[in-house]
């Protein structure tokens, strides 16, 4: 029986935000670390449990359900957590002129004021979730959307540019549930914009 690759824990130097506090970063900093142990425990248990796989196939069909929620629970935190380091974030706070990202989303929806009316929109919707700017190579254009959850709703075949992680645990603390849309304000307070605009030019 072949091991499985483990997927590493990623560090992030994340402290001094505006509005949410060391303490609520500490925890979830946490919930994030969960999600990387229970996606490689996943992997290791589907690996066992493969070697009977006619017996253990209900089994191993529930496994593969979760294991979706918790690698994308790891993957969604980690876009999250990078947008919110403090390397080089004074030079990153704003978009320049010539940004590239910028363009692109001016050219989408004419303005990047009206963009982030519309992405402040969607982090407002129901539920727990995430807002998400993705980049779909195969049109060359960038999109919002909403993901239930961690997994549920993920544009096929699309990269994640920006992550706003909207579960409760991110705000409630510092904000109360009635503190949601400052929340959101502040998280694009806290934005380094120099590496949203690396992961578009990754993406590209």
């Amino acid at each position: 029986m072949s091991t499985p690759k483990l997927f590493e824990e990623l560090k992030f130097n994340i402290s001094n935000l505006v509005g949410i506090s060391d303490k609520t970063t500490e925890e979830h900093l946490k919930l994030y670390s969960g999600y990387v142990k229970n996606a490689n425990l996943i992997l290791q248990k589907i690996d066992e449990l493969s070697i009977d796989s006619e017996k253990n196939a209900y089994v191993l069909g529930e496994l593969q359900r979760r294991f979706g929620f918790e690698f994308d629970g790891m993957r969604n935190h980690e876009i999250y957590f990078s947008s919110l380091s403090r390397e080089s974030v004074e030079e990153g706070r704003f978009l320049s002129g010539s940004s590239k990202l910028q363009g692109a989303i001016s050219e989408e929806w004419n303005s990047f004021e009206k963009w982030l009316q519309r992405f402040k929109t969607v982090a407002m919707t129901r539920g727990v979730g995430w807002a998400i700017l993705y980049y779909d190579k195969k049109t060359n254009r960038l999109l919002n959307s909403w993901v239930d959850e961690q997994h549920l709703g993920h544009l096929t075949g699309l990269t994640p540019i920006l992550a706003l992680d909207m579960w409760e645990h991110s705000y409630v603390a510092d904000y109360l549930p009635s503190g949601k849309k400052k929340y959101i304000e502040d998280f694009f307070t806290n934005l380094n914009w120099q590496k949203i605009e690396e992961n578009f030019s990754q993406a590209l």
